[in-house]
């Protein structure tokens, strides 16, 4: 069975910062980020709410669309957000395990 790959956007708090990331372990690796695990930029900006994602078909169509994404000016960043989460929720218990 393939693994599945994700691209998703977290913010911290106050909504004032965007992270964006790559992963096959959504629910994991976004635990990571709410505890503070990972070093760097996440942890310093406590970056601690998912507010985007979307599944890609391998780990090259995440990478890409990763990198397509943090090329993205801010303004781009928060209307794709907004596209499918307009009320910046928090959907880390909407994963599915």
């Amino acid at each position: 069975m393939d693994e599945q790959h994700y691209v998703y956007i977290m913010t911290n708090h106050y909504n004032t910062v965007l992270y964006t990331g790559t992963t096959v372990d959504l629910k994991q690796r976004l635990f990571t980020h709410k505890e503070g695990l990972v070093e760097g930029f996440s942890k310093r900006y406590q970056i601690n709410k998912l507010i985007y994602y979307e599944v890609a078909e391998d780990s090259d169509s995440s990478l890409f669309r990763e990198k397509q994404i943090k090329n993205y000016s801010r303004m781009k960043k928060i209307d794709l957000v907004n596209s499918l989460n307009p009320q910046w929720i928090d959907l880390f218990d909407k994963i599915q395990d």
